[in-house]
């Protein structure tokens, strides 16, 4: 990822996304009450793919542009 706002974005999203999985995580191991998605463990699965998405994208966002540079044989 190499534009700036394409991996502003791509942080952004990832802390959303990794927020989200970490309430259904909690949600789904009956950590957090009051959904009807409390206690069932199809929600703590479905939370953990969500937050390793968003760690992904974070790390792809926070890593910096451009890699190893190229050297030019001109």
């Amino acid at each position: 990822m190499r534009s700036r706002p394409g991996r502003i974005a791509a942080i952004v999203v990832g802390v959303i996304a990794l927020l989200i999985g970490g309430l259904w995580i909690g949600q789904g191991l009956n950590l957090i009450r009051g959904s009807t998605m409390t206690g069932d463990r199809t929600w703590f699965y479905i939370g953990i793919v969500v937050a390793i998405l968003g760690i992904v994208l974070l790390v792809l966002g926070l890593r910096r542009a451009g890699g190893r540079p190229t050297t030019r044989a001109d």
